[in-house]
This record gives structure tokens, C-alpha cells and sequence, in this order.
């Protein structure tokens, strides 16, 4: 009977013992049994970041800059139609400048926008004016505000003739803006003589809205932009300044900061006497030229090309078309 108690104490104590023992054992059984419902929330919850940071990368990524819209050209359904030369621009004209004979035209009298083309204009109403061209004009908070981007910083100082090369030469907006600012009666009356001088060109189908070409509003036809073209011709400074091989010297302090972008085509039997390129979304690559092919003036108008090089690969096909043309072949008609 003793030996039962005394086996039933023992057995007791080492029970006792056993669960002290143990109870770290079962507290971490019971944590790993919660870990779990634990563990299953955190997954949870990280999953549900993971796919918040999937919707914010969505959101970014529809915030990226859409792609341009297309052109005019091409809203009017004029890109991609054939024509005999093949052609890459959707508008495209060549007329003979000493008869006025149209020999191709694509498109002609349809007005679209012309982007820094507009410049030739610019040019003419700036010397129509008269204006000291070695007087010195100022890049100000103006012009800098209205083009934020430009190789003119603010406070640059150049003459009216300098400006004028680099509005021609680099298609530079900020030197474009600052000779409109520095005509009597300022940008508007600047843009109101840009349209009574098309007025007085013929140019029916144009209207100007700014000096520098970036509004989508300056519209012209490609018969418009002949015209435009053989005014500016008879500009000896405009003929000069848009064919000028560099302008290394124009700007002192400044060498390498302007390019000629426009004088692109010059091999060949292109003769070329003033060329002047643009490019906005609304008006695609295009591009105007006066060059003498076979000794004879020509003038040459791409609107609305399809890519970058593509308008100069169709002033070249113009170029060999009229080389092949047969004598005594028939202008289209003549420019009224």
C-alpha cells in the first residue's frame, strides 16, 4: 500500500515534472498552430501590396506621353496615296519658277499646317521692316517663357541679323519670337503683317497665327507655299542665310551649339538656291526648296512626309523624274 503511494508520488512528481518541462514545448506548438493563421495574414497582406504596387505601375504607365497624334494629312485621309513619282509625302508640288508651270502636284490646294516653314515669312516681314539689322535685341522672360526649349538662354544678347540666321538656319523659336517682340507694335502686329503680306503674295488659302510655326494654326496649301517660296527667293539675305554651310562663328562663345539643320540635300545636279525644313506633330516632315535641275528654277513643296529622310528621298526622285522628262512634255497647268 505504501509502495502504491509512493508509486503513485512519484509518478505524480515526474508528471509534474514532465509538464513544466514541456510547457515551453506546447507555448511553441501553440505559436506555430497561430503562426500559421499568423503567416496566412501577412501573405495576405503582402499579396494585397504586391498588387497595389501592380495598380501603381499601371497608373504610371498610362501616364506615360501618348503617341502623337496623327496629322492633319493624315486625319484628312491624305497619307498613303499613290501617285506616279511614289512619293512619301502626302502633298507635293513642283512648278517651274520662271513660267509658273505646274509639272506634279499631289494634293495642292488642300491648306494644311506648315510648322517652321512659317519662318520664311518671318524673314521677309523682318526685312520688309526695314529695321537696323545690327541693332541688338535681348532673349527676355517673355520669349523664354512662351519656348521652354532653346538653345538661347534668357539674357542673351544678339543683333537683329544674327537673330534672323538662327530663326532661318537652326529654326530657333526663341530668336524667331524675339524679332516678332521687337517690330512695331509687337508679336500681333508682327503676325498681322505676316498675313497682309501673304495677301499681297496670292496666298488665298494661308493664315498665319504665330512667327515661328509650332502653332498648328499657320496653314498654307502646297500652291501657297510655291508662292511663299519664290518671294523669299528674291531675298538675297534669305538665299544666303538658308544655305550657309555652318554656324560656327555666329554666335561668339557658342560654336557648337548650332547646326544647320536645313541644308540636307546638296549632291546631285540640285542646284539648291533656298530650302527650309519643318516639323510638328500636326504637319509631319516637310520641307519647300528652290533648286535648278537640268538649268531650270524649280520649286519644290513636301508636305506631311512619313519620315525623317523620306522628304529629302523625294526631292531626289523629283529630281530624277525631271532629268528624264522628255522635251516638249506638257505642263499640268500654270499657277494663277
Amino acid at each position: 500500500m505504501h509502495l502504491n503511494r509512493l508509486s503513485i508520488l512519484i509518478l505524480t512528481m515526474v508528471f509534474a515534472c514532465g509538464a513544466s518541462l514541456n510547457a515551453p514545448a506546447i507555448a511553441a506548438s501553440q505559436d506555430r498552430e497561430k503562426k500559421p493563421k499568423t503567416n496566412k495574414v501577412v501573405v495576405r497582406t503582402t499579396k494585397s501590396t504586391k498588387q497595389q504596387k501592380a495598380v501603381r505601375v499601371t497608373v504610371t504607365r498610362s501616364s506615360e506621353p501618348a503617341p502623337p497624334h496623327p496629322s492633319f494629312a493624315t486625319a484628312l485621309g491624305l497619307r498613303g496615296q499613290h501617285d506616279e513619282l511614289s512619293l512619301k509625302s502626302s502633298v507635293a508640288m513642283v512648278v517651274n519658277q520662271d513660267t509658273q508651270e505646274v509639272y506634279f502636284e499631289k494634293n495642292s490646294s488642300v491648306s494644311l499646317p506648315i510648322a517652321s516653314i512659317t519662318k520664311l515669312m518671318t524673314a521677309m516681314v523682318v526685312l520688309d521692316s526695314k529695321l537696323p539689322l545690327d541693332e541688338t535685341i535681348v532673349i527676355n522672360a517673355d520669349d523664354v517663357r512662351s519656348y521652354a526649349k532653346s538653345r538661347l538662354a534668357g539674357g542673351t544678347v544678339m543683333t537683329r541679323e544674327e537673330a534672323l540666321l538662327l530663326a532661318l538656319m537652326s529654326s530657333e523659336n526663341r530668336a524667331a519670337y524675339t524679332l516678332a517682340r521687337n517690330y512695331p507694335g509687337g508679336v500681333s502686329g508682327f503676325v498681322d503683317a505676316m498675313n497682309r503680306k501673304a495677301r499681297e503674295l496670292g496666298m488665298d488659302h494661308s493664315h498665319f497665327a504665330d512667327p515661328t510655326g509650332l502653332m498648328s494654326e499657320n496653314v498654307a496649301s502646297a500652291e501657297d507655299l510655291a508662292r511663299m517660296l519664290s518671294a523669299a527667293y528674291q531675298y538675297k539675305m534669305i538665299r544666303e542665310f538658308s544655305t550657309w554651310p555652318d554656324l560656327t562663328m555666329v554666335i561668339a562663345n557658342r560654336p557648337q551649339k548650332f547646326l544647320n539643320t536645313n541644308r540636307l540635300v546638296r549632291s546631285g545636279d540640285m542646284n539648291i538656291g533656298l530650302q527650309k525644313t519643318g516639323f510638328i506633330n500636326a504637319a509631319g516632315k516637310c520641307l519647300v526648296m528652290q533648286a535648278r535641275v537640268n538649268n531650270t528654277p524649280l520649286l519644290l513643296v513636301f508636305l506631311d512626309s512619313v519620315g525623317t529622310q523620306s522628304r529629302f528621298a523625294d526631292a531626289v526622285r523629283v529630281r530624277d523624274w525631271y532629268e528624264r522628262m522628255p522635251s516638249g512634255t506638257q505642263p499640268v497647268r500654270r499657277l494663277m
